[in-house]
């Protein structure tokens, strides 16, 4: 596609917003594009996916001022819909989805990041939400997602200041995992998918599903959705498998093999 590439690597994809020129900002047909791209993923086959800007100056900018300038009030709620359907996509996609922030992520670079299972990033990275700057709201979660992550406090100073932050500081509030020179991100981001795509790929989603959904809860039923998935792992060849090579390892380590997990 024109904006967003989409490539496989075993059992790891990678897509790539590529409207370098741009920035990697979004607008309609970017976030079309990805979207098209998230519904093609073959779940069968892909354990991990690593998202990532074109360029070494940008992950995504954020959503395209010169689009946004003449929206009226019904198409610019229509567009943070747009935005926030395709987010949440990302959010719930049942295999975990690393963010490789490679350069700014403003706005909705930041709001797409932070709808990843979690974020590395370049020693160059930028972060902000800069919209009051631009007399509006975060659009694409941000408002949501940044308190969650952040706390609420720290969220507010952000997004009311429309202060930039470097990567250092993204660490140090938590808003990212691991800052790394910017030639070793993508390497980083690929040994980590790679390690997660080695694990039982039925477990790996069960714990996504979990925490994901049992944050939205009271502890009692978040607990309860817990025991109940962790049942549902029970049975699978992953689970029997996985625990048989345990077994073997403990009785003559000789016997350990790698496990072919089957994806069922």
């Amino acid at each position: 596609m024109g904006f967003v590439n989409y490539e496989v690597n075993g059992a790891v994809a990678t897509i790539t917003i590529n409207r370098p020129q741009a920035l990697n900002a979004l607008n309609s047909a970017v976030l079309d594009e990805l979207n098209a791209v998230l519904d093609g993923i073959d779940l069968s086959a892909i354990r991990a996916v690593i998202l990532t800007g074109a360029g070494d100056k940008s992950f995504v900018a954020g959503a395209d001022i010169g689009e946004m300038s003449t929206l009226s009030k019904a198409e610019g709620e229509a567009f943070g819909k747009k935005g926030n359907d395709v987010f949440r996509k990302i959010e719930t996609l049942p295999i975990p989805v690393i963010a490789a922030v490679n350069g700014f992520a403003l706005g909705g670079g930041n709001e797409i990041a932070m709808s990843c299972d979690f974020r590395i990033c370049a020693d160059t990275a930028i972060f902000g939400q800069p919209e009051v700057g631009l007399g509006i709201t975060p659009g694409f979660g941000g408002t949501q997602r940044l308190a969650r992550l952040i706390g609420p406090g720290m969220a507010k100073q952000i997004i009311y200041t429309a202060r930039n932050i470097k990567a250092d500081e993204a660490l140090r509030i938590g808003l990212v995992n691991q800052v790394v020179p910017l030639e070793e991100l993508l390497p980083t981001a690929e040994k980590l998918a790679a390690s997660i795509a080695r694990n039982a790929p039925i477990a790996v989603r069960a714990c996504k599903k979990a925490i994901n959904e049992g944050l939205e809860l009271g502890m009692d039923e978040a607990v309860a959705l817990e025991a109940k998935i962790f049942g549902s792992c029970f049975e699978t060849y992953d689970q029997r498998e996985g625990m048989a090579n345990f077994l073997r390892k403990k009785d003559d380590p000789k016997k350990v093999k790698v496990v072919d997990f089957k994806n069922a």
